[in-house]
C-alpha cells in the first residue's frame, strides 16, 4: 500500500500545528513511558528496594534510544502495548531489564502520561488564546470610537463601536482562558497506585526489605508516591489521593469541556464576522492570489472565519463522550475507555488548535471599511435619532402624545419607502416638514457619537483591567506566527 492510499485525518494534514501534533505523537508518548520508568526506578532505588544506581543510570543513557519498529513487533507477538515497549527498553537496557516497571500496572504508565500531555495541550493552547486577545485588543483599541450599527436578533439597534464590539469577543475568549487555567491548575496526576489503586505491589516490595516492620513499608510506600509525582514536575499536592486501576474519567471530560467553552468563543467571533463581511464592514484578510470561488471570480468567501466555525462545532461535539466513558467505567476500571479516548484526548485539542491558528491569522489581519460602515449606519439613524427628536420637541413645549404619533407615522411610511421602493431614508426630510418640530436642529440629532454612550471608555477599561493581566501573564507567548494550510 502507497502512502496516498491511507486515510489521513485532517487535523493532522490541514488544521493542527506541528507543536500540538508532536504532543499526541507517538514518539512523545512512548519517550514518557520512559521518562516514568526511569523516574520510578530512581525513586525506588532512593528508598531502598532492589534498584541499583548503575541500572538507573543505564536506563537514563538508553533512554533516547526509542526504536518504533521493534516496539511494535513486540507489540505483534505478545499483544499488549505496555509489555512491548518493556521489552524494547530492556533490549537497550540489558542490564536494568529486569527492574523496569518493578511494582507498576500498565496504568502507570498510561494515566500518567496522558494527564502530562493533557497538561502540555492546554499550556500550548493558553498560550495562541492569549497571543489572539491580544491581537484582538490591538484591534479595538484601533476602532474604539468607530461607530457602527449594532444589532439584537439580527435586526438594527442601538450603535455601538467596532472596538466595543472586539471587546465582546475578546471578553468570551478570555472567559475560555480562564477555565483552561483553571483546568490547568487542578489537574491531578495518578501517581503510583498499583493494579486496582490499593498500591499492594509496592507495598509487598517494601515488606520484603530486611528490617523493614509494616509502618516503615507504609511510609515507604506513601513517600514513593510523592517521590515519583516531584520528580515528574508536578506538585505533590495534586497528585490523587486514592484512585482505581485509572484516574477518574471525569477528568477527561472536564478538559473537553473547557476547550469546548474556547471553541465556542471562537466560533461566535467567527459567526459575527462572516455576517460582517456579508455587509462588506469588516472582513478576514485575502491573500493577492487566494480564488474564492472556483466559478464566480469576483467571490472573496471568509473561508478562514467559515473553518473557525466548523472545526470549533466539532470540538464542542466531542464534549458528549468523554462524560459517558467516565459514567460507563465499571468498578475498578473497565477496557471500553481504551479505544475510544484514543480519538477523545487528542482530536478536540488538534482541532481546537487549527482553530486557534485561524484565529490568531484573522485576528492579526483584519479589514475595516469605515465608510461602509458609515454609510450602513446612517441609513438606519434617522430612525434611531427619533427619541432625541422627540424629546427636543417635548422640551419646546409640544405635546409628547403628539409628537410620537407623528414620528411614528412618518418612520413608518420611511420604512415603506426604503422596503417596497428601494428608496433611501428619508425620516428627516419627512419630518422637517411637520410643524411639530418646526425650529429643532434636526440633524443635529444624526450625531453618531450621541448614541455610543460610554463604548469608547468601556473599551479603554476593558483592555486595561482585563487583557492587561494576560498580556502579563502571557508575554512570551504574544504574537504567534499562524502558518495556514488549505
Amino acid at each position: 500500500m502507497q502512502p496516498d492510499d491511507r486515510y489521513v485525518s485532517p487535523l493532522a494534514s490541514r488544521n493542527a500545528s506541528p507543536e500540538m501534533q508532536a504532543i499526541w505523537s507517538p514518539r512523545r508518548k512512548f519517550m514518557t513511558w520512559r521518562q516514568l520508568w526511569i523516574v520510578l526506578a530512581e525513586a525506588e532505588h532512593e528508598l531502598g528496594l532492589p534498584v541499583s544506581g548503575e541500572q538507573v543510570a543505564a536506563l537514563r543513557g538508553a533512554a533516547e534510544d526509542l526504536d518504533l519498529e521493534a516496539a511494535a513487533a513486540y507489540e505483534k507477538k505478545l499483544r499488549h502495548d505496555v509489555m512491548a515497549h518493556v521489552h524494547a527498553f530492556g533490549d537497550v537496557a540489558p542490564e536494568a531489564r529486569g527492574i523496569i516497571h518493578l511494582g507498576a500496572t500498565s496504568q502507570f504508565v498510561n494515566c500518567n502520561t496522558e494527564l502530562m500531555l493533557i497538561r502540555d495541550a492546554l499550556g500550548l493552547v493558553a498560550g495562541k488564546l492569549a497571543s489572539a486577545i491580544d491581537r484582538l485588543a490591538t484591534f479595538a483599541a484601533e476602532h474604539r470610537s468607530l461607530a457602527t450599527l449594532g444589532y439584537t436578533h439580527l435586526q438594527p439597534a442601538q450603535p455601538t463601536t467596532v472596538g466595543k464590539r472586539a471587546c465582546l469577543w475578546i471578553q468570551e475568549l478570555s472567559i475560555g482562558l480562564a477555565e483552561v487555567e483553571h483546568r490547568l491548575g487542578m489537574l491531578p496526576l495518578r501517581g503510583v497506585k498499583g493494579t486496582t489503586g490499593t498500591q499492594a505491589s509496592f507495598l509487598a516490595l517494601f515488606r520484603a526489605l530486611e528490617g523493614v516492620d509494616e509502618a516503615e513499608a507504609q511510609r515507604r510506600v506513601e513517600a514513593l508516591d510523592r517521590l515519583v509525582t516531584e520528580k515528574l514536575g508536578w506538585p505533590a499536592d495534586r497528585r490523587l489521593p486514592i484512585s482505581g486501576q485509572t484516574y477518574p474519567r471525569v477528568i477527561d471530560g472536564l478538559v473537553a469541556s473547557s476547550l469546548g467553552a474556547v471553541a465556542a468563543a471562537a466560533h461566535k467571533m467567527a459567526t459575527d464576522l462572516r455576517l460582517l463581511a456579508s455587509r462588506k464592514e469588516i472582513e478576514e484578510p485575502f491573500e493577492t492570489s487566494q480564488i474564492g470561488s472556483s466559478a464566480m471570480a469576483y467571490k472573496r468567501n471568509p473561508m478562514r472565519s467559515e473553518r473557525i466555525c466548523g472545526l470549533s462545532r466539532f470540538v464542542i461535539g466531542m464534549i458528549q463522550t468523554p462524560f459517558v466513558t467516565a459514567a460507563e467505567q465499571w468498578m475498578e476500571r473497565t477496557l471500553d475507555d481504551s479505544s475510544t479516548r484514543r480519538l477523545t484526548l487528542p482530536e478536540p485539542f488538534l482541532a481546537l488548535d487549527g482553530v486557534l491558528e485561524l484565529l490568531n491569522n484573522v485576528s492579526a489581519g483584519l479589514v475595516v471599511y469605515p465608510a461602509v460602515i458609515r454609510a450602513n449606519l446612517e441609513a438606519e439613524l434617522p430612525f434611531m435619532a427619533t427619541e432625541e427628536i422627540l424629546m427636543a420637541a417635548a422640551r419646546r413645549g409640544v405635546d409628547r402624545q403628539d409628537a410620537h404619533e407623528a414620528i411614528r407615522q412618518h418612520s413608518m411610511a420611511a420604512a415603506r419607502c426604503v422596503k417596497e421602493r428601494g428608496g433611501a431614508n428619508d425620516l428627516i426630510e419627512r419630518l422637517r416638514g411637520e410643524p411639530l418640530f418646526e425650529g429643532i436642529a434636526l440633524e443635529d440629532a444624526l450625531d453618531a457619537s450621541l448614541f455610543i454612550g460610554r463604548a469608547p471608555e468601556q473599551v479603554d477599561l476593558f483592555i486595561d483591567e482585563v487583557v492587561g493581566p494576560i498580556r502579563e501573564r502571557y508575554a512570551g507567548a504574544l504574537g504567534h506566527e499562524a502558518e495556514l494550510k488549505v
